[in-house]
């Protein structure tokens, strides 16, 4: 089989069982198997396949049948621009989230002066993502990233590494913010906000593959936030701030929970590209109720 071949039948495989994208998800698993860009599959279409890369391919591609997301068949993802290594125990780093290390970004410019040391705490960081992506771009931050699981911190170490971050990303094991050993000046969190409710109508991909403690919010979708919230008192510099992802819908309530906690704060909600409340930024979060 030539490589043509191989990628137009891989592709009307996964466009006849309903997955969507088919043909870009072909390029993506027969590059990984042939090691190519997805250039070079198109500037060498007659390049033929060994019988042990053609078996390689079908392997995977049943894989994708059977709803395997394409992350975990190829063990990376891209996320703002950056390739990290993920595994089955880690959630798998959406698009959206990208604005909540933008804002973050953005915000630590505007309050934090040049050259001042900003101490960040990525709070359930999973594959380190979020943590790693703030230290790239900001040199002068010391980055706390928190989470319960020690096969997920295991995987974020692997990504601290292969990025050059480890010195200034500390990987600290336990509940939100409960290991966080200082004060800090902003949290950042991605944490997870899907109703009870809503698991019945997430994809098959979603629900027999991602982690589900990655997922589970609870009844509103707000208990680990309201967790969080819990732990503040200690934790905060005088005017720390917090970028908080949120779902569809949450933002009256979070805000409502925020309010109840730092009544002098400000908070801002943020939408994403499709008009849905994404992020919850909030600033001057001195007045603590200890």
């Amino acid at each position: 089989m030539i490589l043509r071949e191989a990628l137009q039948s891989a592709t009307q495989t996964l466009r006849r069982a309903g997955i969507a994208d088919a043909s870009v998800e072909a390029e993506l698993l027969l590059g990984h198997v042939l090691g190519m860009s997805k250039t070079q599959l198109y500037t060498e279409p007659e390049r033929s396949l060994a019988s042990v890369e053609t078996e390689h391919l079908w392997r995977l591609v049943r894989r994708r049948l059977d709803h395997e997301p394409t992350a975990y068949i190829l063990e990376h993802c891209e996320f703002y621009g950056i390739d990290f290594f993920i595994d089955c125990h880690t959630f798998i780093p959406r698009p959206e989230t990208e604005l909540l290390v933008e804002k973050a970004v953005k915000l630590a410019h505007h309050i934090f002066h040049r050259g001042k040391q900003i101490v960040i705490a990525d709070i359930g960081t999973g594959c380190g993502a979020i943590a790693v992506s703030l230290a790239l771009a900001l040199p002068q931050a010391k980055i706390y990233a928190t989470d319960i699981s020690a096969s997920v911190l295991r995987v974020a170490g692997i990504n601290c590494q292969r990025h050059a971050v480890n010195s200034r990303v500390e990987l600290l094991q336990g509940n939100l913010l409960e290991p966080l050993p200082q004060p800090v000046d902003m949290i950042v969190a991605n944490l997870p906000y899907i109703k009870s409710c809503e698991f019945r109508d997430l994809s098959p991909e979603i629900i027999s593959f991602e982690p589900t403690i990655a997922l589970a919010g609870g009844e509103d979708g707000l208990d680990k936030i309201q967790q969080m919230l819990e732990q503040m008192p200690g934790k905060l510099n005088c005017g720390a701030c917090l970028l908080l992802e949120i779902g569809q819908g949450q933002g009256e309530m979070v805000t409502s929970s925020i309010k109840s906690y730092f009544p002098q704060a400000s908070i801002e909600l943020i939408f994403d590209l499709g008009g849905i409340e994404r992020v919850v930024k909030v600033v001057h979060l001195s007045s603590v109720i200890n």
